[in-house]
Parts: C-alpha cells; sequence; structure tokens
C-alpha cells in the first residue's frame, strides 16, 4: 500500500497533553511526489481541568494573531479526533505521521487520539523531520534542524503558528527531502515501525 505522509503540526498551552490541552492542530496529507491529497484542522476546547503553563503563555503573548486563530469555532475534542480518525481513513493509502519536531507533536495527537477514540492509524510512532535531515546531511542532531538545512529544500511557505500553515510547509519540507534521497539513489523513503501489536 503506498504511503501517505501526514505532516502534522499542532499547537497547545502548555508542553504535555492532560495537564494541558492541544488548542488547534492540522495535518496536510502527501504523496512522495509532493502532490497534496487533502487537509484536516480543528481547533479545540480545553480539557476540562486542564490548565495552561506559564511559559506557554508568554509565548502566545507573543504571538496574538495565531492565538485568536485558535480559539475560533471550537469542537469538542471528542468529536474532533473521531472526524479525524474517519478523514486519515479516507486517504488512499497508509499514513504515515510526520512532524517537526515529532517528540512535540506526535505525544498530542496520540494522547488525543487514545483518549477520545481508543486506537491511532499511526500506529505508535513517526518519523521526524530532524532525524532524517541528520542522516542525509551526516551531521550531528544539533546541527540538522531547519537553520541547517540547506535552502534548496524549503518552498516558498509562511511558519505562522497557525497550524495548517506550518503544516504544509513542513509537508513540503519533508517531500523535498525524499526527492533528493531518491535521487540520490542511496535509499527509498523511508519506512515506519509500527510498534507493537500489543503493550
Amino acid at each position: 500500500m503506498v504511503e501517505i505522509y501526514v505532516s502534522t503540526d499542532v499547537e497547545a498551552d502548555g508542553p504535555i497533553p492532560g495537564p494541558h490541552s492541544m488548542l488547534s492542530f492540522a495535518s496536510a496529507a502527501f504523496l512522495a511526489d509532493k502532490t497534496l491529497v487533502g487537509t484536516f484542522t480543528a481547533n479545540l476546547e480545553l480539557l476540562p481541568g486542564a490548565e495552561p503553563h506559564p511559559k506557554t503563555n508568554e509565548f502566545w503573548q507573543e504571538h496574538q494573531e495565531a492565538w485568536l486563530a485558535s480559539r475560533r469555532d471550537l469542537q469538542d475534542p471528542a468529536a474532533a479526533m473521531h472526524q479525524y480518525v474517519a478523514w486519515l481513513e479516507s486517504l488512499p493509502g497508509q499514513p504515515v505521521f510526520v512532524a517537526y519536531p515529532v517528540g512535540y507533536d506526535f505525544a498530542f495527537i496520540y494522547w488525543y487520539l487514545m483518549r477520545f477514540v481508543g486506537a491511532s492509524p499511526f500506529g505508535h510512532a513517526g518519523i521526524d523531520i530532524a532525524t532524517y535531515a541528520m542522516a542525509m546531511l551526516n551531521r550531528s542532531y544539533k546541527e540538522s534542524g531547519k537553520s541547517g538545512m540547506p535552502r534548496r529544500w524549503f518552498d516558498d511557505h509562511p511558519h505562522t503558528h497557525k497550524p495548517l500553515d506550518d503544516a504544509i510547509e513542513q509537508g513540503t519540507l519533508f517531500c523535498n527531502m525524499l526527492a533528493e534521497n531518491s535521487r540520490r539513489g542511496s535509499h527509498a523513503p523511508p519506512t515506519v515501525w509500527a510498534g507493537p501489536v500489543s503493550w
């Protein structure tokens, strides 16, 4: 089955899900050739009993436009995550989670999926763009962030802290990396370990 690279960006009011809430998220689904198959985005109501983290609040004070955008047309998290799973299952292939950084975005998406749906179409893992860059560039992880990546990997997309903008930006970046790596003839597009069948 063809892999669909689901570039995903999360905006939240703290560093971890549960004590803090996912405010908004978006996914942009790409084929390896950078064809955009579809997008999904949702702004979410806050979790009951959750509180914003003070340091994250400082970030949002500096990005008021993005904050206000995340607070419009709020959806119940359970309803939104069920709609998200339906969208993922409608994609013409196997969804593979892609993010920058994957540790942050995947933690929120996986927690919300398991909490409100009870299953994850992504399995237990995803692709971290900086890790893929580290392998391609043969550099340390610290040197493989966006500031260390070749400019040719980037299309002209803004990074706005609005999830759909950022998901598209990072999805095209990843597809450009895939294409260059394929041209080198060294690797096929990466595979994803889905984790054990059961715990």
